[in-house]
């Protein structure tokens, strides 16, 4: 159902809340997220067994617990959990417990013995896994005007116009000034603590260019630092599509997806509204970012082709292969699901991601961020 739109200016966080998680909002329709985009989850089955595989690491470095925890955060429809507790050892199955966490009512054909939540549960053992949950935390929006002032920008959810508002203040201000300078000013590397801290000002008017934006990212640290918390031992994992402090986008990422295809974010309730992550600054000390590709390369997930030796000898298993090398080929590939940031979070035990990824890196107290080699910073 169509929510009432009102044609009223709203910061940009507030109306997103309303268009996505109202009574009427966008995730509260019937065909859920997969009736409008193809995530990871909905592009292979690999993905899940990939997240059971990890499970499994998380399990092993927590030493076996009796009730081992896996929570899906921004869980749709239980798609995720479902194929992660099917893809299971028996053993470790017998031991798991499954929750799914969204706002959306609970689907009427969802496993009775997966948990449907509102929020994480407290002091689980286990994995909290969030794949592309972040990115649909909303967020105000910063733009700087003529005379070099980033303000907060006011949308109408009639038609998604939008208007310069009051200047950015206070904790947002210095979010900006931290994670994303609307300036040509030194950013350090993400990770690195900054040399000078943050004001309550805005960032300087120097060098500063009219129509520059950016969305600030404080509610998604917030979010990510709260479903951390949750966990009283094990791993969090934040999968999205990510920008990082050395790079950010000059106009922001701020978008709209409908029925499979991108459209203008208008926050009536009829598309989804959406906006890259700052996994940078969502990290709690101990996290490391690496990319999809690899993370999903160190759980076993490979686009390698089988040999054309197979296709004489068992031409059934030969298709099989080549279908599944071809569905890894879409998870792990450059310019799509493969540059996808994973953020690694431990909570209580060493990274069970380190071995066979970051094994042979240099070690580092801050982020690792993995990128394309001529990305190298």
């Amino acid at each position: 159902m169509r929510r009432v739109v009102t044609g009223a200016w709203r910061g940009w966080r507030e109306a997103t809340e309303e268009a996505l998680y109202g009574p009427s909002g966008f995730y509260r329709g019937p065909e859920g997220p997969a009736g409008h985009f193809r995530t990871s989850v909905h592009a292979s089955p690999l993905f899940a067994a990939a997240v059971a595989r990890l499970l499994c690491r998380v399990d092993e470095a927590l030493g076996r617990p009796a009730e081992l925890a896996f929570v899906d955060m921004a869980a749709g429809r239980g798609e995720l959990v479902t194929g992660v507790l099917a893809a299971l050892p028996a053993e470790v199955a017998s031991r798991a417990r499954g929750y799914a966490v969204e706002r959306a009512d609970r689907p009427a054909v969802l496993d009775h013995r997966i948990e449907w939540l509102s929020r994480p549960p407290e002091g689980i053992t286990g994995l909290l896994f969030a794949n592309e949950w972040l990115d649909n935390v909303p967020v105000e929006v910063a733009e700087v005007d003529a005379t070099g002032v980033p303000r907060l920008v006011l949308v109408r959810d009639d038609d998604g116009a939008e208007r310069l508002g009051e200047p950015v203040a206070g904790a947002e201000a210095q979010w900006l000034r931290r994670w994303w300078p609307l300036a040509s000013e030194e950013v350090p590397f993400p990770g690195t603590p900054s040399e000078e801290a943050p004001s309550d000002d805005v960032p300087s008017k120097e060098m500063v260019f009219e129509g520059t934006r950016a969305e600030i990212g404080l509610p998604r640290d917030t979010a990510w630092a709260g479903a951390v918390a949750s966990l009283d031992r094990g791993l969090a994992v934040a999968v999205d599509y990510a920008h990082f402090a050395a790079a950010r986008p000059p106009f922001g990422t701020l978008t709209g997806f409908r029925e499979g295809r991108e459209t203008a974010p208008v926050p009536d309730g009829s598309c989804d509204i959406t906006a890259h992550v700052a996994l940078d600054a969502c990290a709690l000390p101990g996290g490391r970012v690496v990319t999809q590709r690899a993370a999903l390369r160190a759980l076993g997930v490979s686009g390698a082709r089988p040999a054309l030796s197979l296709a004489a000898t068992d031409p059934t298993a030969y298709v099989r292969a080549l279908a599944g090398a071809g569905e890894a080929a879409e998870l792990t590939a450059t310019g799509g699901l493969g540059d996808f940031g994973w953020l690694l979070q431990p909570v209580g035990i060493p990274n069970p991601m380190i071995d066979g990824l970051l094994a042979d890196d240099p070690p580092a107290d801050g982020l690792l961020v993995d990128v394309p080699d001529h990305e190298e910073q």
